[in-house]
C-alpha cells in the first residue's frame, strides 16, 4: 500500500495548558524528528478535578503505563467511570471535547499516540470509503486489544528511526483500528447457519463453567471447526473464542456485583481454573482487577 508522502502538521489541544496536569518526558516531533505521527510520554499529577481537553481532528490513543486511578470522563452526556491501570488502552473520539476527573497515585504515567486525521481519511477511502464509526471503535477497543497495546508500547521505545518508520506505523495502526474496531457487525441474516450460531451461543451460555473446546462446540452444531469459526465471526462480528471469553467476563462481573461470593468461588463458575486466571483475564478485558471492580 503506497501512501502520499505529504507530512501532516498535528496540533493537538491548541491553547490547552498541559503543564497544569502533566510533565512531558518524550515527544517524537522533537526527540525523533517525526512529522507523520505524534508519540508522547507523560507523568501525570495524581489528582484532577476537571481537566477540559479541546476537540482534535486526530485519532488519540492513550495507554496507561503505570499508576492506578478511578477515572471519570464525559464527552457528550453522562460521566463514564473506569479504572486507570497499566495496560489500559483508550481512544478519544475525534472532533469532541472531553472532560476528565480522577483520583490517582503519584506514579501515573501514560504513552499517547496521535494519528493524523488525513491519514485516517486516506486509509478509510482505500478500505472502501465507509464512514468511520469512532464511537463504535472506542467501545470495541475498551474490550481489549493486546496486539495494539504492544504496538503502542513499541512506538514509545522507538529511537533514531526516521519519519518513514512513523508514516508506516501510522498507516498500519489505522488499518488495524478500522478493520478490527471501526465497523459495527452487520445484523445477522436469517437462515440455517444463523440457527447454528444461536445454538452455539446457547451452548456457551449454558456451559460457561466447562472447559469448552472449539471442536466440541462446532461438533454440537454439525459444522467443521473452520466453517464454524468463519460463520460465527460473520454473524456475530467476533471469533468464538473472544465471544466466549466476553460471556465469561460478563458473568464474572454479574457475580462480583450481585453476590458476596469470593473470587475463588466465582472463577470456576465462569470457566476459569483458578482465581488467578480469572483475575488476569478480568484485568485484560476490563482494565481493572475483580477486587477493584467489586469495590467500585
Amino acid at each position: 500500500m503506497v501512501f502520499d508522502s505529504e507530512r501532516f502538521d498535528l496540533q493537538p489541544y491548541t491553547g490547552f495548558d498541559m503543564s497544569r496536569y502533566v510533565h512531558r518526558t518524550f515527544c517524537s516531533w522533537q526527540d525523533s524528528g517525526w512529522q507523520s505521527l505524534l508519540v508522547q510520554r507523560f507523568d501525570h499529577v495524581p489528582v484532577a478535578d476537571e481537566m477540559e481537553l479541546p476537540a482534535t481532528a486526530d485519532l488519540h490513543l492513550v495507554l496507561a503505563l503505570s499508576g492506578r486511578a478511578v477515572m471519570e470522563s464525559r464527552g457528550e452526556g453522562r460521566w463514564d467511570r473506569y479504572h486507570w491501570g497499566p495496560g489500559r488502552l483508550t481512544l478519544t473520539v475525534p472532533g469532541r471535547p472531553v472532560v476528565h476527573r480522577y483520583r490517582g497515585d503519584e506514579s501515573m504515567r501514560s504513552l499517547q499516540v496521535h494519528i493524523p486525521g488525513p491519514t485516517v481519511e486516506s486509509v478509510a477511502a482505500r478500505l472502501g470509503g465507509r464512514a468511520v464509526d469512532h464511537e463504535a471503535m472506542a467501545l470495541s477497543l475498551a474490550g481489549g486489544d493486546p496486539l495494539l497495546v504492544e504496538l503502542v508500547r513499541a512506538l514509545g521505545k522507538a529511537g533514531g528511526e526516521d519519519d518513514l518508520y512513523a508514516e508506516a506505523a501510522a498507516a498500519f495502526l489505522t488499518v488495524h483500528l478500522l478493520t478490527r474496531h471501526g465497523r459495527k457487525p452487520a445484523p445477522p441474516d436469517a437462515g440455517r447457519e444463523d440457527a447454528r450460531v444461536r445454538a452455539a451461543v446457547a451452548m456457551m451460555r449454558e456451559r460457561l463453567a466447562d472447559p469448552l473446546s472449539l471442536a466440541e462446540i462446532a461438533g454440537e452444531v454439525h459444522l467443521s471447526v473452520y466453517h464454524f469459526i468463519r460463520v460465527f465471526k460473520e454473524k456475530t462480528g467476533e471469533t468464538p473464542h473472544r465471544f466466549l471469553a466476553r460471556l465469561r467476563i460478563e458473568e464474572a462481573r454479574r457475580l462480583l456485583r450481585d453476590t458476596d461470593l469470593p473470587v475463588a468461588r466465582i472463577a470456576p463458575r465462569c470457566g476459569f481454573a483458578t482465581a488467578g486466571a480469572l483475575s488476569a483475564a478480568f484485568l485484560r478485558h476490563t482494565g481493572s482487577r475483580p477486587s477493584d471492580y467489586r469495590n467500585s
